[in-house]
């Protein structure tokens, strides 16, 4: 049994900054866009705080994901003393990482939860959540950059969630990028059209998918003047294009936070942060 006690004081609306706070982590080494997007669709009640780990030697590896996943413990704690309503985890590859499985992961997430008073969720498990909210047993999913260590753990630890994987490939498998180096070498940022490109040829190998997935912390130059767009920006456009939910793991998760908070987009977005309104 815990014994940790979140500050009474934050139960008083008065001394909070904002009527619901919702706090972001994301991995070492990324300037993550998930509190600026998550804040750009929110209502004007909810403010955010981000927190990166930190582990200076990290170099993106799974192992490392693993023997770091303490620090999200970490992070909630830190979020519930400074009063957050929800905490919420960006990075797909830590669920799988873990080794805990889905039902693990469940597990870890509502412990953390119980524990610090304050509700978490994991990207890689709000996917698992949303698509099944949506009634979606047949996916196909883009991976992105995603090495291939990283989007097979996400297609492995979807099927072991119960859900028909009918395609799974990257940004190289896909013909798009020469090499996984070259994918690599560009930091998670691409051209501003790959995102149509690289979801039409999900779309053709797998017709029968009821959903069309992808790791959703990938960033296209799609945006004024050439600026970095997640998914979630893109959606919309997306689900006019392919006729059926896209759902990512950004829009996944912020699905999931406003559904902890009571809250729905003010912004257009795709089916799934849609279904908040109705």
């Amino acid at each position: 049994m815990s014994d940790y006690k979140k500050p009474a004081h934050w139960a008083v609306g008065k001394n909070k900054l904002f009527p619901h706070q919702v706090g972001f982590t994301c991995p070492p080494h990324d300037f993550d866009a998930a509190p600026s997007d998550f804040l750009r669709i929110a209502p004007a009640t909810v403010g955010v705080h981000g927190r990166m780990l930190h582990v200076p030697d990290y170099e993106h590896q799974l192992d490392q994901r693993k023997s770091n996943f303490g620090l999200l413990e970490e992070f909630v704690e830190c979020m519930a003393n400074n009063g957050a309503d929800v905490c919420g985890q960006v990075g797909s590859n830590w669920v799988h990482a873990s080794g805990l499985g889905v039902e693990g992961i469940r597990q870890h997430c509502e412990m953390l939860s119980d524990k610090y008073e304050t509700t978490f969720h994991m990207a890689g498990y709000a996917m698992v959540e949303a698509l099944r909210a949506m009634n979606v047993e047949k996916v196909a999913l883009n991976g992105v950059y995603h090495w291939p260590t990283w989007w097979q753990g996400t297609a492995n630890f979807l099927r072991e969630a119960g859900f028909d994987v009918l395609y799974a490939g990257n940004f190289v498998d896909q013909g798009f990028i020469a090499s996984q180096e070259e994918c690599n070498a560009a930091i998670w940022c691409f051209d501003g059209d790959l995102a149509s490109k690289s979801m039409a040829y999900v779309a053709e190998q797998a017709p029968q998918a009821d959903a069309y997935l992808a790791n959703g912390m990938c960033n296209f130059r799609s945006g004024p003047n050439g600026q970095a767009q997640r998914f979630v920006h893109l959606e919309v456009e997306l689900e006019a294009q392919l006729g059926k939910p896209v759902i990512t793991h950004d829009n996944a998760l912020y699905w999931r936070i406003f559904k902890s908070l009571g809250l729905a987009p003010v912004t257009q977005q795709g089916s799934l942060l849609s279904s908040l309104k109705d």
